[in-house]
């Protein structure tokens, strides 16, 4: 009898590891996904590494903090409920420089505490009184090291003095590591916005250079209209006795041509501002006639027609209106600039708007210019090239990296006998 025990015991030792393989593969890929799925945010990838961690490891609570200046910051905890409310009411936010917690994250290495009750002398700080007081016994602490230096601590505990396995120390070394990777990605990824985000905004400030002398025009026309009504209204009142109908007809003018020249200041100024992107819900089509009254003055200079084919029912997108509106710019100004040197023919301009299947808008802009060649088609929007004998070869990449970063597609096509196409394609979800 006894040996049948024995075993059985023996047979389901391989069965019970082969399971906790597998719980262990399942719940490192699930982090995986977590921080593939969630490059902006930590929260939830410290919450998915904290709900393995404490699971697997059979602790009653998890804790994640991570390095300032002055201490460990409390960024996430996971485990029992119970506990869990208890940890945030007990538990520091800030674990101090020379604290218990901050000494077991300088020594680089895993510290397993088997009995925190046994510890005496100099751990015996507030940060030690308010682990005992909210009942844990066993301890373990494991530091975020990236490149030997460390950016935080897993912390795991139980409220029985029941040790942690040197398998299940290994396998919370193996989800601090994965903790670290999400930091650095995600400060690399921040890196990467911050200078794509100089760098559109370093491109919209070029291109309204180029505009110079065309917004001049804009906002200088209404203005001087406004002078002449300005006049008017003064002559109307020096009649005997006052016009007071004309009068009140000039004056609403200036209203209209004040307001016409506030609209073009205000769209250089959302234009050219450097701020943060922000998701909105943006008419497309709202977006893009703004575009087209800055860029009118240039159309006109350059003898250009601009034609629109706006879709009545356009469905709002979600996005960052002045990024769309760069992307617009851009594509509106090189497509100018290509028909500047058509001789013969007529230099128009059609910018359209339609709905497309499952969900989504599709905006083009075609022009009559010289068109693309097969060889520039290719590198097109590639960083650094273009065909511009001044240009900087920035703006399509640029474009192009705004659109995919909003979900969407955006690509150039020749036109036959001349001109080019570029479209691009943002989903509403």
């Amino acid at each position: 009898m006894n040996e049948s025990i024995h075993g059985d015991n023996t047979a389901s030792e391989p069965q019970d590891r082969v399971t906790e393989l597998i719980e262990q593969q399942a719940a490192i890929s699930e982090v995986l996904r977590v921080i593939a799925s969630s490059p902006h945010d930590l929260q939830p990838i410290f919450d998915a590494i904290l709900d393995s961690a404490t699971r697997l490891c059979r602790a009653d609570i998890g804790s994640l903090r991570l390095c300032e200046e002055n201490g460990l910051r409390l960024v996430a905890v996971r485990g029992d409920p119970f506990f869990v409310r208890q940890a945030w009411s007990s538990f520091p936010m800030l674990a101090e420089k020379g604290s218990f917690l901050s000494r077991l994250a300088t020594s680089r290495l895993p510290s397993h505490t088997p009995d925190v009750t046994a510890l005496e002398g100099d751990h015996r700080d507030d940060f030690w009184i308010a682990v005992v007081a909210a009942g844990f016994r066993s301890a373990l602490g494991v530091p975020l090291l990236k490149d030997d230096e460390i950016v935080g601590i897993i912390s795991l505990g139980r409220r029985q003095v029941q040790p942690f396995t040197g398998q299940q120390i290994s396998l919370c070394k193996d989800f601090a590591a994965q903790a670290t990777i999400a930091l650095e990605s995600t400060r690399r990824e921040r890196q990467y916005r911050e200078v794509q985000g100089e760098l559109a905004h370093a491109n919209r400030v070029s291109t309204m250079g180029q505009l110079t002398a065309s917004i001049a025009h804009e906002i200088k026309q209404p203005i001087a209209t406004a002078r002449n009504n300005a006049a008017a209204a003064l002559r109307f009142l020096d009649r005997s006795p006052p016009d007071v109908a004309e009068v009140r007809e000039a004056l609403t003018c200036i209203v209209d041509d004040t307001d016409r020249a506030s609209e073009v200041v205000d769209r250089i100024g959302s234009l050219i501002k450097k701020a943060p992107p922000r998701k909105e819900v943006v008419d497309l089509n709202a977006a893009i006639l703004e575009v087209i009254a800055l860029t009118h003055g240039e159309a006109v200079k350059t003898s250009v027609t601009v034609g629109t084919r706006l879709a009545g029912e356009l469905p709002r997108i979600q996005g960052d209106r002045v990024q769309l509106q760069q992307v617009m710019l851009n594509l509106i100004v090189n497509a100018i600039q290509s028909m500047s040197g058509v001789e013969d023919g007529n230099r128009e301009l059609e910018i359209s708007t339609s709905s497309i299947e499952p969900q989504g808008v599709c905006v083009a802009v075609r022009d009559t210019g010289a068109g693309l060649r097969p060889e520039n088609l290719q590198r097109l929007f590639e960083p650094f090239y273009t065909t511009k004998p001044d240009g900087m070869g920035m703006g399509l990449s640029i474009c192009r990296s705004i659109i995919e970063a909003h979900g969407g597609r955006l690509w150039a096509t020749r036109c036959e006998p001349r001109g080019a196409l570029f479209r691009f394609t943002i989903p509403t979800d």
